[in-house]
């Protein structure tokens, strides 16, 4: 009898159970399921976003070897549509270089400018960024160059930030610090460049036949 009594005592605590809380538990199952449905939803709705945006960059590099206005036209609109896609850093570098290969280098500074405000990874900001102060060097604007390097960057491109204030500093004939800076390239680089040990040594010249 008590074995009896205590299943129906089991059977009807479970009803009290879900007399109280059945139309939450069955509200929470359903919202869950939307939200399965609703997040697989998302991930095909963001996947063809991507292949979206993948074939239109695409459209815009095919562009590259013709018409060069409809290719920078096609770059700028890109990246106004586009402006949270790793694409429309990968763009705006693109269309620096274009910019660079007439020596255009104030509309080559501002692509780069754009390239470091739409890249999201490191590396792409890093040579942007150096490719940015390489530019103001070639402007004149040296200063600005300095402060363009001092953006924190990737260890690995130490190396190339060193060099490019050598660069600036011997601009601005400030040989020392000029000398210090491709000291700091050759000890960051792993193999330095015959062009980076060029550098120095004719700094060090330079150094001794004025004194």
């Amino acid at each position: 009898m008590s074995d009896h009594q205590t299943e129906e005592q089991q059977v009807e605590a479970i009803k009290a159970f879900w007399s109280d809380n059945g139309n939450a538990i069955i509200a929470g199952l359903v919202l869950g399921f939307a939200g399965f449905i609703g997040y697989g939803y998302y991930k095909d709705n963001k996947l063809q976003q991507e292949v979206n945006t993948s074939e239109a960059y695409q459209n815009v590099v095919e562009l590259s070897s013709g018409d060069e206005k409809a290719y920078l036209a096609a770059g700028e609109k890109f990246i106004n549509e586009n402006g949270e896609s790793s694409y429309s850093a990968l763009t705006a570098l693109a269309l620096a270089k274009e910019a660079a290969s007439h020596k255009d280098w104030s509309q080559v500074a501002t692509y780069l400018t754009t390239a470091i405000e739409k890249a999201n990874n490191p590396g792409m900001k890093a040579i942007a960024t150096t490719r940015l102060a390489r530019v103001q060097i070639e402007l004149a604007q040296y200063d600005n160059a300095l402060t363009t390097l001092a953006s924190t960057l990737p260890a690995s491109f130490k190396a190339s930030v060193e060099e490019i204030k050598g660069d600036a500093y011997l601009k601005q004939e400030k040989v020392d610090l000029a000398r210090n800076a491709y000291q700091a390239a050759i000890d960051a680089s792993e193999q330095p460049s015959a062009a980076l040990q060029m550098k120095l040594d004719d700094l060090a010249q330079h150094i001794v036949l004025t004194k």
